[in-house]
């Protein structure tokens, strides 16, 4: 059953990523860029964010790579509650959103950098994982 519930944890956490990612191209990334520059970041970041989320996000759906994807997925949202939430604090204010969801997901982003893929996973097939 514990095998169950990371394959559906995996799945769902990578379509949120990947969805992101998705959204940050389909909405013109050179909004997300500006974005990136108003806050104190560089712009040229909005594209490395993209795609790690949007690849990664496809990645740990397949439960590929879910370690390395994981740990990158927590170090974006870690540095998304820093740099863009945390003033805005934990629930939001004035109709932005606080950093909760951001939380959560780098919480369910770290267990997969640490435990890894399930045996229903490509990783558990490349390196036989039972």
């Amino acid at each position: 059953m514990q095998n169950i519930g990371s394959t559906i944890l995996r799945v769902v956490l990578g379509i949120i990523f990947a969805v992101h990612g998705f959204q940050k191209f389909q909405g013109g990334i050179g909004f997300t860029a500006d974005y990136f520059d108003v806050i104190g970041i560089p712009g040229f970041m909005a594209y490395i964010v993209a795609i790690i989320e949007l690849v990664g996000g496809i990645a740990i759906i397949l439960g590929l790579g879910t370690r390395i994807f994981g740990a990158l997925l927590t170090i974006t949202m870690v540095v998304a509650i820093f740099t863009a939430k945390l003033s805005v604090g934990f629930i939001g204010a004035n109709g932005l959103a606080g950093y909760e969801l951001d939380l959560a997901l780098a919480a369910m982003a770290l267990y997969f950098a640490l435990a890894g893929a399930s045996s229903y996973s490509i990783d558990a097939k490349l390196f036989d994982k039972e």
